[in-house]
């Protein structure tokens, strides 16, 4: 018995939830794929999803407004019927026809409570101005899974993630971020918290929606304005965070003045440079810091 969980805006979900019912039905499994809309803008595509509700065992439900990918998942979890749930993106896709199969295996077989299955982008190039997102995921998401055992609670999404109801329940997604980012990573940061163990396998699932390097930017700005929220509300839970500790370290040696001179000084060549075919992660890296000490000390 397997719910599926997959919440959506603005994004056509229709051939993710065929495929996956595909793989199900010829499982014989008794399962169903739930999939929420939170107030998604875009009417055109909302109609498209509606068709949703046309396959079996699948239904498409529509929030009369937007609450964020946080509660939206937990709505999700509380319509759920089954208590082995699997959480995916919309913007996601097996990467094979056994991408089921492995996951109804471990839940046969294993005891695991929280298990992701990792993230794959495509091999081939995308748009040029698209370029800043495939090379970060794909450097910093794509993790193989002899890396994320090592360190299970720093490589994981819930983008790819089968999960126990009465974990999620116990330690559901942070209410008070309701704009995108390190939602992940507070719900993570809980689970590691309280003691509750995730394991990982080899089943990925491939991010196939790519954001513009500008709309890319634009999320890296409202995420950091989330971390600040988060480093302030709770100063411990992200405390392995790179830009936090970052943070620290140049507040340390005191430093942020020189470091935040430089970063404003440059701060329209970094972004021309994110923006263009060819980004470079490090001075991603150093733009995310920027915003977020900016941010932190406002």
């Amino acid at each position: 018995m397997l719910s599926v969980l997959i919440p959506t805006y603005n994004y056509t979900t229709l051939e993710l939830v065929r495929e996956l019912n595909i793989q199900m039905t010829k499982l014989g499994l008794e399962f169903e794929i739930l999939v929420l809309d939170d107030a998604s803008s875009n009417k055109e595509i909302t109609n498209k999803n509606l068709k949703i509700n046309t396959i079996q065992n699948c239904k498409f439900i529509v929030n009369s407004q937007n609450i964020g990918r946080s509660l939206n998942i937990n709505k999700l979890v509380s319509l759920s019927n089954y208590e082995n749930l699997l959480i995916m993106d919309c913007d996601t896709f097996p990467k094979d026809n056994l991408f089921i199969e492995r996951y109804n295996n471990l839940v046969v077989s294993s005891k695991a409570k929280v298990v992701f299955g990792g993230i794959d982008y495509q091999e081939e190039k995308p748009k040029d101005d698209e370029m800043l997102r495939w090379i970060y995921g794909k450097k910093r998401e794509r993790i193989p899974v002899e890396t994320r055992l090592k360190n299970p609670y720093n490589y994981v999404l819930t983008s790819n993630l089968l999960i126990k109801k009465s974990i999620i329940e116990s330690f559901p997604f942070p209410d008070y971020i309701t704009n995108y980012g390190y939602e992940d990573l507070v719900f993570v940061a809980n689970l590691k918290e309280n003691n509750i163990p995730i394991d990982h396998i080899d089943n990925p699932s491939l991010h196939l929606g790519l954001d513009t390097s500008k709309e890319f930017l634009k999320k890296t700005k409202i995420a950091s304005e989330n971390l600040v929220h988060i480093s302030n509300i709770s100063p411990t839970l992200l405390k392995d965070n790179r830009l936090i500790k970052a943070f620290q370290n140049l507040k340390k040696i005191k430093a942020l003045g020189f470091f935040m001179f430089f970063f404003n000084q440059f701060k329209s060549k970094i972004e021309e440079h994110l923006v263009s075919k060819n980004p470079s992660i490090f001075v991603f890296d150093l733009y995310k810091l920027g915003c977020f000490v900016q941010k932190k000390e406002n």
